[in-house]
């Protein structure tokens, strides 16, 4: 920036001067800062005249001395072959040349070294008479700055403290509302003193930020800790502008996510609006179940969202960095590791879809559990039993054993229920299967057809063990009508006056009654007593 200086004086110079004559000379022309004359200048320089140089030189010397960190002494003189110059901080404040020298009775360096100490001189008495004053006005803004910021904590204090009494009697108001409508009111308790500590979080937070703020306004007032304000301030603004350019630059990024992203979401609800007509039964797909729709549709979504994701991950801000990389292939590792378990869980519950074993609602038997399904996701199996026990069981487990689905069948062919009662050989089996069908009929919830049917399944050392089987196509009432059948057969039997042989009974009788109870015993009925025979008499 000197050298162009230097340039463009030394061409000022010589369009002035004609080879062979003498420099044109003026009357003298003050340089004059606050009312004072420093020097005078006697002639021009290229196209200015002795007092337009001298008017430039003074605006020069008037805006340098109104720096807040100006010293004088760093007032640089610079000789050259054809020009002197005077710089400070390394700009131009006057240049000399051989033509001022002409005018007066020292050479240029001379010349230059006695404006020089004159400016030091004249300028460091002006700076310090000005510095006093400045002083005195920094000293009274920095009162008045402070006294603004303790005026806004005052009131920031006050606007906290009255919205904390408002909120407080709100709740209390609210919390008694809802005692007298019979909610719990503990929690509401609880969550009050979280609430107020945020409240004082933020008041803390909002007067930290107004005392970070007022600092760089302080610090400018002084020119010495001007350089303190300037470092405050760019710890705020310098991430501000970082964030506002990566902002810009990534609205390209950010509107090529936004297409990707539009695009992936209605692809999915056109796939979800196909999945609910199929389950609805609106339209049908050849070998491709209603049930199945709706596990397709979360399953394609899932996929749908993860291509998503790999397709704008390049896109995302500092993706290619490797503490991006890094973090995303830990993860990837922990899931891995820590998720066999769940895995296993989710293949199951693939193949439990597609194999559709049950759905929810069904009557099914898992083990030794037996009970309605209420949930079935990728992980697990939900199933309530009679008792209202809800029992949670992963779907690996599931799948590795044996299930058995009350309801499946129940609709079209009917559940057969059996139950066994065993009987003397005494007892003709053509009345037991009469009265064990009946006792069927005669259950609420059994169907009349197919007609109930008596199977002989074993013959005892005592007895004979008959299993009734009787249709319905109520499976979630297989409690109700196992105790309804058993209370059936039990009336019917007894009513024909036939003893269930359950437990076991000896064949030999000592004379105790008939083991029915007494209302169906007969009014003429006779204790049996011992029979002993001797030679043919009894």
């Amino acid at each position: 920036m000197f050298k162009h200086h230097y340039i463009f004086l030394f061409f000022l110079f010589t369009c002035g001067t004609v080879y062979g004559q003498k420099p044109i000379t003026e009357p003298g022309a003050p340089v004059i800062v606050n009312q004072d004359t420093v020097f005078e200048f006697y002639t021009g320089q290229g196209i200015f005249t002795a007092k337009e140089r001298a008017s430039i030189i003074s605006k020069r010397l008037k805006k340098l001395i109104t720096q807040l960190d100006f010293n004088a002494d760093s007032l640089v003189l610079k000789n050259d072959s054809a020009i002197s110059a005077i710089t400070y901080k390394s700009d131009l404040v006057l240049a000399i040349t051989n033509k001022d020298a002409a005018a007066s009775e020292l050479d240029r360096p001379q010349l230059a070294a006695n404006y020089l100490a004159i400016l030091k001189k004249k300028l460091s008495s002006t700076f310090e008479s000005d510095s006093i004053k400045e002083q005195i006005i920094n000293v009274l803004e920095t009162i008045a700055v402070v006294a603004v910021l303790l005026i806004l904590i005052w009131g920031v204090n006050r606007l906290f403290r009255v919205f904390k009494v408002k909120l407080l009697k709100s709740w209390q108001s609210r919390v008694a509302k809802l005692g007298e409508k019979g909610a719990p009111i503990g929690y509401a308790d609880r969550l009050l003193p979280i609430v107020t500590n945020l409240l004082r979080a933020a008041r803390v937070l909002i007067i930290i930020v107004l005392i970070y703020l007022a600092l760089p306004v302080t610090f400018l007032i002084f020119p010495w800790t001007k350089p303190i304000a300037t470092q405050l301030l760019s710890y705020v603004i310098d991430p501000l502008k970082d964030i506002v350019k990566a902002i810009v630059h990534y609205i390209p990024n950010l509107l090529t996510i936004t297409v990707i992203y539009l695009c992936t979401r209605y692809l999915i609800k056109l796939i979800k609006f196909i999945a609910t007509e199929i389950e609805s039964g609106s339209f049908t797909i050849n070998k491709f179940y209603p049930d199945w729709a709706i596990p397709t549709y979360n399953i394609v979504r899932v996929l749908l969202y993860a291509f998503m994701f790999v397709v704008i991950f390049p896109y995302l801000p500092g993706s290619d960095s490797k503490i991006f990389q890094g973090v995303t292939v830990f993860l990837g590792v922990l899931f891995s590791l820590g998720s066999s378990s769940a895995i296993s869980n989710m293949v199951a519950g693939l193949v439990l879809t597609y194999m559709r074993p049950f759905k929810i609602g069904d009557r099914v038997k898992v083990g030794e559990i037996t009970g309605d399904v209420i949930e079935k996701n990728l992980l697990i199996t939900r199933i309530r039993t009679v008792k209202n026990e809800d029992i949670t069981v992963p779907n690996s487990t599931i799948l590795g054993g044996a299930t058995i689905n009350y309801t499946s069948s129940s609709q079209n062919l009917g559940l057969i229920l059996h139950t066994s009662i065993t009987i003397g050989y005494d007892a003709p089996w053509k009345t037991i299967h009469e009265l064990m069908i009946n006792a069927a009929l005669a259950t609420e919830g059994i169907l009349h057809e197919p007609k109930p049917f008596v199977y002989q399944t074993d013959l005892n050392d005592f007895n004979v063990t008959y299993q009734i089987n009787a249709y319905t196509a109520h499976s979630h009432r297989m409690s109700s009508l196992y105790s309804l059948l058993h209370q059936n057969i039990q009336d019917k039997f007894n009513e024909a006056g036939m003893e269930i042989m359950s437990p076991h009974f000896t064949s030999l009788r000592d004379g105790n009654s008939i083991q029915i109870p007494d209302d169906y015993i007969a009014k003429d009925y006779k204790k049996p007593g011992f029979k002993v025979e001797k030679d043919g008499e009894i």
